[in-house]
C-alpha cells in the first residue's frame, strides 16, 4: 500500500467521527472571536444564504437546515486551538501577513481525462482575492475569478444571454446583479475553505465563528474538528492535528451535483460525474398504457429525484505537505474529493509572501 494510500485512509477514519462531532454542539448564542484585521468575526447569522446549488429554490431540493448555535465553552475551546495553530504555522511573522503570491499546478478530473492546469493566486488581505487559470492542453484563452470587496473579478467578463424569439426575456439589470452578487458570494465561500489551510483564521471579507465539537481518532494520531459557520446556513467541520497543530482539512455538505433516474434492467452509466448520484427508478409503463398511469410514473420519478437531492453529498479539502516559507508553514499540496472520488489535486510550485501586487490585477467586472 502507497503512502499516498495510507494517507488517505487515515483522512477517511478522521472523517467517520464527524457526524457524531454534530451532537455535541448544544443551545446557546454564539459570540464571535475577533476578526484578523480587527473587524467582526461572527457570523452575523443574517444576510445571503451560503451559494448552494438549489437550496430552497423552487423544484430544487429543500434549503439545508438551520445548524445549531454553538454554546460560549465551544466558542472558547475553538478560540484557544486556532491560537495555538495559528502560532505553530508562524505566529507573529503569520500575522504580518499582507499579501501572498502562489503559483503552482493542478490536475483537475474532468469525465474520463485529467486536464492539466497551471494557476496563479493573489490575496490582498483582508478583501481581496484573484485566481487565474491556463490550461496548456486546451487551446483556450486563460480565465480569472476573484472578488474586490464586494465587487466581482472575472475574465472573461460574464455576458447576459440575448433575448430569443419565443424564449425567455433577457435578464433584467437587478437579475444579473443578483448574479453577480451570488456568484461573489461562491467565490468567498471556497476563498475561506482554502484560507483555513493557511490562516487559521477569519477575515471580514466573509466572517466565520468556530466552535469545539470533538477530538477524532487515526492512525496519523489525534485530530481537534471544529465546527465552523457563516452567513445564512454556510458550515463546515475543519480538522486540525492536535499535535503538529497543521489543518488537516475542511469538511462541507452540498446538494448532488446532478442526479440520475435509472429504470429497472437499465446498465449503470460509464463515468458518473463528481458529486452526482445514481438511484434507481420503477418501471416506465409501456406506450399504450394510460395517461393516468404516465402521470403517476412522472410523479413518482419526481419524488425519486427530490428525495436524493434532498440528501447532501460530503465534499471535502485537505492540506498536505507543510514547508517553511519565510518563517510561515504554508501546504504545498491540496487535494479536493467529493464523495469517495478525488476531483483534483494541487501542487503549489512557490509562494511569495507580502509581495507587491499590481492593483490592475482587482478591477472588478464593470
Amino acid at each position: 500500500m502507497s503512502k499516498s494510500t495510507v494517507r488517505f485512509l487515515s483522512s477517511c477514519a478522521l472523517v467517520a467521527v464527524i457526524a457524531a462531532s454534530a451532537a455535541l454542539a448544544q443551545g446557546g448564542a454564539p459570540t464571535a472571536p475577533p476578526a484578523r484585521d480587527g473587524g467582526p468575526a461572527g457570523a452575523p447569522g443574517q444576510g445571503p444564504a451560503a451559494a448552494q446549488p438549489g437550496g430552497g429554490r423552487p423544484g430544487g431540493p429543500p434549503a439545508a437546515p438551520q445548524a445549531p448555535p454553538l454554546t460560549p465553552a465551544a466558542i472558547e475551546r475553538a478560540k484557544q486551538i486556532l491560537a495555538a495553530t495559528r502560532q505553530a504555522l508562524g505566529g507573529e511573522r503569520l500575522a504580518a501577513i499582507k499579501s501572498v503570491v502562489a503559483s503552482g499546478r493542478a490536475k483537475r478530473v474532468r469525465g474520463n481525462n485529467l486536464v492539466p492546469i497551471e494557476f496563479e493566486l493573489s490575496i490582498e488581505l483582508p478583501d481581496k482575492y484573484l485566481r487565474k487559470d491556463e490550461s496548456p492542453a486546451e487551446e483556450t484563452d486563460p480565465t480569472s475569478t476573484g472578488f474586490n470587496g464586494d465587487q466581482l473579478i472575472q475574465l472573461p467578463a460574464p455576458v447576459a444571454p440575448p433575448a430569443r424569439a419565443g424564449g425567455p426575456p433577457a435578464p433584467t439589470p437587478a437579475q444579473l446583479d443578483g448574479q453577480r452578487k451570488a456568484r461573489v458570494l461562491t467565490i468567498k465561500q471556497d476563498f475561506v475553505r482554502f484560507a483555513l489551510g493557511i490562516f487559521a483564521d477569519s477575515f471580514t471579507t466573509y466572517p466565520l465563528t468556530f466552535g469545539f465539537a470533538a477530538q477524532a481518532e487515526a492512525p496519523q494520531g489525534k485530530a481537534d474538528v471544529l465546527d465552523v459557520r457563516g452567513a445564512g446556513n454556510f458550515a463546515m467541520k475543519l480538522l486540525i492535528n492536535s499535535q503538529t497543530r497543521q489543518p488537516i482539512m475542511v469538511s462541507w455538505m452540498l446538494p448532488p451535483t446532478n442526479v440520475i433516474v435509472t429504470v429497472p434492467g437499465q446498465a449503470a452509466p460509464l463515468t458518473v460525474a463528481p458529486g452526482a448520484v445514481v438511484v434507481p427508478g420503477p418501471a416506465a409503463p409501456p406506450a399504450s398504457a394510460p395517461q393516468a398511469e404516465k402521470d403517476q410514473y412522472t410523479k413518482d420519478v419526481l419524488a425519486i429525484r427530490q428525495k436524493a437531492q434532498a440528501t447532501p453529498v460530503e465534499h471535502r479539502l485537505y492540506f498536505a505537505d507543510y514547508r517553511d516559507v519565510d518563517g510561515v508553514q504554508m501546504p504545498f499540496r491540496l487535494r479536493r474529493a467529493i464523495g469517495t472520488d478525488t476531483t483534483e489535486e494541487t501542487t503549489f510550485d512557490r509562494f511569495r509572501i507580502n509581495t507587491k501586487i499590481d492593483p490592475h490585477k482587482f478591477e472588478p467586472v464593470k
